[in-house]
């Protein structure tokens, strides 16, 4: 992979070029983020031509390592106006990989009134106007490019809520039964991409795989031991998928109950892991699924409606969390319609369902009135003007209805779990340079960091709060960084264990002499280009602050508040 791929919307163009030197050894989000400082205005506006969308593979992206398929997409995010890396699994990183490119860079802007797709493929690229595609949820784009174009093509497209730039927007990715139920959700970048006037990339390697090894027999051997410890680590995963987080979560009083004024939900049993399962088997839908081929760990699945059709791929836990027990909802078949819907509308389930919480704090309509919140997605999809503040996400809804518990940081939605609680997560939330986002380092409880201090989590207790939860999140941040840019799902495990083995893997492929400390050293370098990005953008250590209430208000049923001193949590700027 030493392409890179640049796509010019304003003039239709495109063309390859050599990746820099200093890009070497950088993949998925170190790459993204990496261009983006390199080549975006931080003070830019996020929806004009300055802005870009870069797309990229991780380093290890289209081997044979497990679970490595997982494709970063980065940009100047609308919603939090910092440097955004948004990832997600589905079938096209691998055959982006495979086509030689290290990553597809999209600048610029088409005409308002028109509508592209890029193809690309073994043959080279196309920008192909497609306006017949435009106000097209992604299911029906997805399949009419299948269609045209052929079933071995990967896409990655947007939906209405894209086209129109709203900033709660959504990219969906295709899976491996070509549905685009993979997304890469979070800060807003569909609403990027609609203003560039892409509709969709389409992607087929055919037969060509330019892949190769260093020494494959050496990598090769260090795969079965992987496989065996993170298919044994995980079977909870496996078997209930990332819903088994609902009674975790939930059991530890910290799930996000009625716009996260509560930490635990009555319904819980409603629409925790082992629900999901039941109906999934009995409506013969799909468990153990894998969001992308190579996945060992297959916490995915396919869930049905009552009549045994297909209602919705890849009911995760931060969906439930968010839609469910945040707004009061106690039914899988709701939840997973409504996740149906913002998959295909193309906005992120998070945001939606803290704005929808934060319209039910109003009183607009009540916790849990499941017609109530049917009749606001039809505000959406029809794009009334209160479908738009819905879909531009809690920040904007809090403001609109005269909202102050408000559960965002940098504008973005706090995910599944109450800093309350989760103190070294609520660190995460705060100062993450991708905002309140699922993905930047949640602390789980037991887990250790890759340091002395922090490295036996059995010892650390998650809802004390002192400096210990703060060196947890800059751990945590810092691994979760390295499986970002490699391709690895962090499920597979973030520890310094993993890390000397993903430099193993590294240096098998690429014939490099990498440690796990120079990965590790690696992502904090991201992360300081990233924070680096969001100052020069204007983003202050003042906003990456959690909302007053997470300190002032006592969580039922246990009455902790997010006490983490902030002196403390400034260190966590220094590496």
């Amino acid at each position: 992979m030493k392409k890179i791929l640049r796509i010019n919307m304003s003039n239709l163009t495109f063309s390859e070029e050599t990746a820099k030197e200093e890009y070497r050894y950088l993949g998925g989000r170190a790459l993204t983020s990496k261009i983006i400082k390199d080549e975006v205005d931080p003070a830019c506006d996020p929806l004009r031509k300055y802005n870009k969308i870069v797309i990229a593979p991780g380093l290890l992206t289209g081997t044979i390592a497990p679970c490595s398929g997982r494709l970063s997409i980065g940009g100047k995010s609308p919603l939090t106006g910092g440097i955004k890396e948004s990832n997600s699994g589905g079938t096209p990183s691998q055959k982006i990989a495979k086509l030689g490119y290290k990553g597809i860079i999209i600048e610029g802007m088409a005409l308002k009134d028109k509508l592209y797709i890029v193809k690309i493929n073994s043959e080279g690229v196309e920008i192909i106007q497609a306006d017949e595609l435009k106000g097209m949820g992604t299911y029906q784009t997805a399949k009419s490019l299948r269609d045209k174009y052929g079933n071995n093509y990967s896409v990655i497209c947007i939906g209405p809520a894209g086209e129109e730039k709203l900033l709660a927007s959504s990219i969906a990715i295709t899976n491996i039964e070509g549905d685009p139920s993979r997304q890469a959700a979070r800060g807003g970048l569909g609403a990027v991409l609609g203003s560039k006037r892409v509709k969709a990339i389409i992607v087929d390697n055919g037969e060509k795989d330019v892949i190769d090894y260093k020494d494959k027999q050496k990598f090769k051997k260090l795969i079965p031991d992987f496989t065996k410890e993170v298919v044994g680590m995980r079977k909870a995963m496996t078997e209930y998928g990332t819903a088994c987080l609902v009674d975790a979560v939930n059991s530890l009083k910290g799930i996000p109950t009625r716009n996260f004024s509560l930490g635990q939900f009555e319904g819980a049993e409603k629409i925790n892991g082992k629900e999901l399962r039941k109906r999934i088997i009995e409506r013969k839908g799909k468990i153990s699924h894998p969001c992308h081929p190579g996945c060992i760990i297959r916490c995915s699945n396919v869930y049905n409606d009552e009549k045994g059709n297909y209602l919705t791929s890849g009911l995760e836990y931060e969906t439930i969390a968010l839609i469910g027990a945040n707004c009061g909802i106690d039914d899988l078949d709701t939840i997973a319609k409504i996740d149906y819907f913002c998959d295909n509308f193309g906005i992120d389930t998070i945001d939606t369902g803290a704005a929808i919480g934060v319209l039910m704090e109003s009183g607009f309509i009540e916790f849990g009135d499941k017609k109530g919140v049917f009749g606001l997605l039809d505000e959406i999809k029809k794009l009334a003007p209160l479908g738009r503040i819905i879909a531009s996400g809690a920040k904007i809804t809090g403001k609109v209805f005269g909202v102050t518990r408000v559960p965002v940081v940098k504008g973005q939605a706090l995910s599944g779990y109450d800093p309350r609680v989760f103190k070294g997560t609520g660190v995460t939330f705060m100062t993450s340079p991708m905002g309140a986002d699922h993905t930047a380092g949640i602390c789980f409880p037991g887990r250790g960091g890759y340091r002395e201090e922090t490295k036996d989590g059995s010892k650390i207790k998650h809802y004390e709060g002192n400096k210990i939860q703060v060196a947890l999140s800059s751990d945590f941040q810092v691994l979760t960084t390295v499986c970002d840019s490699l391709g690895f799902c962090y499920f597979v495990g973030t520890n310094l264990k993993n890390m000397n083995l993903f430099a193993k893997f590294v240096n098998n492929r690429y014939g490099y002499n990498v440690t796990g400390e120079d990965m590790i050293m690696l992502a904090k370098e991201t992360l300081k280009i990233e924070r680096a990005f969001n100052r020069a953008a204007g983003i202050t250590e003042a906003q990456d602050r959690l909302p007053e209430f997470f300190r002032e208000e006592k969580i039922k049923p246990d009455g902790y508040v997010f006490d983490v001193d902030e002196n403390e949590i400034k260190k966590i700027y220094d590496f």
